[in-house]
């Protein structure tokens, strides 16, 4: 069985640069409070923003946020609320960018904060696909687990949706 198969996505490759139980809980279909201010604030932005782009285009498991053509080649957009987490999110959109290189698509990824009005360019270099297929295995590894990795206390917990479930 593959990490297709599975259900590796961008999502996972986001919140395994955050935290190693979301991306377990996330895979199991264990899902944040969907009422969570930062849920809803991301849903959004999402929504109001770029509207002259094309938005969700899937491509396997994964969604991306707006996509278009400039000078005949792809560019594809993820989008987010904040740079905090641009590690994150640079890794989540480099795996949006291999999995459409695995398809025979060459496209150019931008990382894009509207509220801080910052763009930012992501190549998928050798660099970063070495490193996408370290994240690949170790998110099967993961995601195989019986039970999720104990809840440890990072500083991301203070505005995450499973704030309830990991520490009631």
């Amino acid at each position: 069985m593959s990490e297709r198969d599975l259900g590796v996505s961008g999502t996972l490759v986001w919140y395994y640069y955050i935290c190693p139980r979301e991306v377990w809980l996330i895979s199991h279909q264990i899902n944040p409070d969907q009422d969570d201010s930062n849920i809803s604030l991301g849903r959004f932005i999402g929504e109001n923003t770029y509207l002259r782009e094309k938005k969700e285009i899937s491509i396997g498991n994964s969604k991306i946020d707006v996509f278009h053509t400039e000078d005949g080649k792809m560019v594809i957009g993820e989008v987010k609320k904040s740079s905090k987490y641009k590690e994150s999110a640079r890794m989540q959109l480099a795996f949006y960018l291999s999995e459409l290189k695995e398809r025979g698509i060459m496209a150019r990824g931008e990382l894009r904060f509207p509220k801080e009005k910052i763009r930012e360019e992501v190549v998928l270099d050798q660099r970063t696909e070495q490193e996408l297929d370290k994240v690949r295995r170790d998110i099967l590894r993961i995601i195989y687990m019986e039970k999720p990795p104990q809840p440890q206390k990072i500083h991301f917990c203070k505005k995450c949706a499973y704030t309830e479930f990991c520490w009631s």
